[in-house]
This record gives structure tokens, C-alpha cells and sequence, in this order.
């Protein structure tokens, strides 16, 4: 019998059996299922087939369970499917875990998957999961694009760094001219919703982290295997918070945050504190943040919408403000 044939019979198989809470007997399915009643084979054929199908599937892992089949008591088997062990459990992630997917969302922006990637995350929703990206990864659907640069770019950093391929590429300083770079990249991590790829500079001989975004072009050059990696395994995400963050660290402050009942679950997280306190009539909690980027934080109050309210310190509060006249003017 044809493959297609045989797989949809017990695919038809398989929705009878997950429909019912009774026990079916086998002349029930063999009269009633699709890819059975159809089938003039003698009674010895049906059963072999029968039997096929059903080893098939528990073979497949579907917990295909036997009892006194419905109607004829304990004169013949029945069969039906386990439903609970059938579904898939109920889906929680870690914190981690729901900013990697955000991250990912953000990032698969291309038209052959962006679909699929904002569809799986509208259902993780639903389910009451709360997949958003936290401050570490601070990136959205909008910038993700941005923060990565160009895919070539980041392509062939990759190939590169997997291969230990020097590359030679042209790097735009902020305000600066285009220039050639010789670089061993030890390999292309993400920091704060940004690509980066840290390496060894030929030309400074010194460790330097270069943001992709402001690659725009990569050539490989030399051998390949040519250097290893002067870094601890794992590292690489450290070295690269280390540079960035040197740059643009803040003193260490703190906000006062409220938040509605319930809601604003990126901020919560960040949180090293909270208490109920009502606003404006409405039930929530005052939350007390630590940060040392005023941006960072904007950005996450920002993602909260109304849920959200900066208290104190006022540079926080007018720095939000100022964000929210920007995008009511845009």
C-alpha cells in the first residue's frame, strides 16, 4: 500500500482515538475510521494492518492504551489514546530563557521567517508567558535589525572566527572616516541588543571590540587556523560588556518606579524591591530599581507603556518625557 495511504490512515487513526474518552473496539474503528471502511480486505488483513498501525504509533511514542472496549464489557478490547500524556505540557520558561526568544524574534526579521518567529511569540503570550527581552539583551522587533548591521557582515565574521581566519575590513569610527582594520576575531557576540565581534587588532597588537553596525565590509585574509584564541571558553561576552560598558557606565542609581497590578514584568525583574501602593486610584506596587544606564532604563519604562510611571529621581522621570515627546512627534 502506498506510504501517503498508510500515513493517513493512521493520522485518522490517531484523531479518532485522541476524540474519545471511551474504549474503541476494533470493528468500531474498521467501520468508522478513514483508510479502514474503505478497505474490501477479508477480516485476517484488517487485523494485521490493524495491528501494524497500532505498533507504529507506539513506536512513535503515542500512548495508544487498551481497555474493555464501550458496549461489549470485558469480552473484547478496546482503544483509545491517552490525552494527557498525548498534549505537550504547559510551556514555562526562565527569565533567560523568554529574553532569548524575544531576542530571537527581534532578530529574524528576514520575510522567510519573521512570520513564524512573531507567531510563535504571539502564542507564547496567550499562554501567559512572558516573553520580552530584559535589560541585558534591551532590544525589540525595531532594533534588532539595526543593532545587528549587515547580514553579510556578520556572516562572514562568523565564518571567519569559526575557521581562525584573519579578515580585513573597513570600520567607520562615530563621526570619522571610513578605515582598514586587520583583525583576528576570537568570535561575534551580542551585549545590551548589540552585535559585536572581539579579536585580536594586527595593527594596535592589542585586544579591540568593534561594533558591526558600523562594518561595512569583510574580506578574509591568509590562512586559515592561523591564531587561537586568547580568551577563556565563554568569555567573550564579558570582554565585550567590559569595553562597552567602560565607555558609557554611569554612577550606580536608583529610581523609584511604579508599576500597575500585575503588569510591566521587564521591570519587575530589575527590581530589588516592591511594595503595594496605589496611583491615581489605580492598584499597583512602587518598585525599586538600580541602574547605570539612564538609556537602558528609558527604554524599559518606555516598553511598559501606561504601566509604568517614573517617581523619582526627576532626571529619569524628564529623560522618559523627552523620549515620549520624540516618538509623539515622529
Amino acid at each position: 500500500m502506498p506510504k501517503r495511504e498508510k500515513v493517513e490512515r493512521q493520522l485518522n487513526l490517531v484523531i479518532c482515538l485522541l476524540s474519545t474518552r471511551q474504549y474503541l473496539s476494533a470493528d468500531y474503528i474498521r467501520k468508522n475510521v478513514g483508510g479502514y471502511y474503505e478497505n474490501d480486505s477479508s477480516d485476517e488483513a484488517f487485523f494485521r494492518m490493524f495491528e501494524r498501525d497500532k505498533a507504529d504509533l507506539r513506536d512513535l511514542g503515542i500512548p495508544l492504551i487498551t481497555g474493555p472496549a464501550s458496549g461489549y464489557g470485558e469480552a473484547e478490547d478496546g482503544y483509545r489514546i491517552d490525552r494527557e500524556r498525548y498534549e505537550l505540557p504547559d510551556i514555562h520558561l526562565e527569565s533567560d530563557e523568554a529574553a532569548a526568544v524575544a531576542l530571537a524574534t527581534a532578530l529574524w526579521d528576514s520575510a522567510e521567517v519573521a512570520a513564524i518567529a512573531q507567531s510563535a511569540t504571539l502564542k507564547l503570550r496567550a499562554a501567559g508567558i512572558d516573553v520580552s527581552a530584559d535589560q541585558e539583551w534591551e532590544v525589540s522587533p525595531a532594533a534588532g535589525g539595526r543593532g545587528m548591521g549587515d547580514e553579510q557582515v556578520l556572516r562572514d565574521l562568523l565564518e571567519a572566527s569559526q575557521r581562525r581566519q584573519a579578515v580585513e575590513m573597513t570600520y567607520r569610527r562615530p563621526g570619522g572616516r571610513p578605515a582598514r582594520r586587520l583583525l583576528e576575531p576570537w568570535g561575534v557576540v551580542t551585549h545590551r541588543g548589540r552585535w559585536y565581534v572581539v579579536g585580536h587588532d594586527r595593527d594596535r597588537d592589542e585586544r579591540r571590540t568593534f561594533r558591526l553596525s558600523r562594518i561595512t565590509a569583510v574580506a578574509p585574509i591568509g590562512e586559515t587556523e592561523a591564531f587561537t584564541v586568547d580568551a577563556e571558553p565563554g568569555s567573550l561576552r564579558d570582554l565585550v560588556a567590559e569595553s562597552v560598558d567602560s565607555a558609557f557606565r554611569e554612577e550606580i542609581g536608583r529610581a523609584t518606579i511604579w508599576v500597575a497590578d500585575g503588569r510591566a514584568a521587564g521591570l519587575r525583574r530589575l527590581a530589588m524591591s516592591s511594595s503595594a501602593k496605589d496611583f491615581a486610584g489605580e492598584a499597583g506596587d512602587e518598585l525599586i530599581i538600580e541602574y547605570d544606564s539612564t538609556p537602558a532604563l528609558v527604554r524599559a519604562v518606555l516598553g511598559a507603556g501606561p504601566d509604568a510611571v517614573v517617581l523619582e529621581p526627576a532626571p529619569l522621570r524628564e529623560a522618559v518625557i523627552a523620549a515620549l515627546d520624540g516618538l509623539a512627534v515622529s
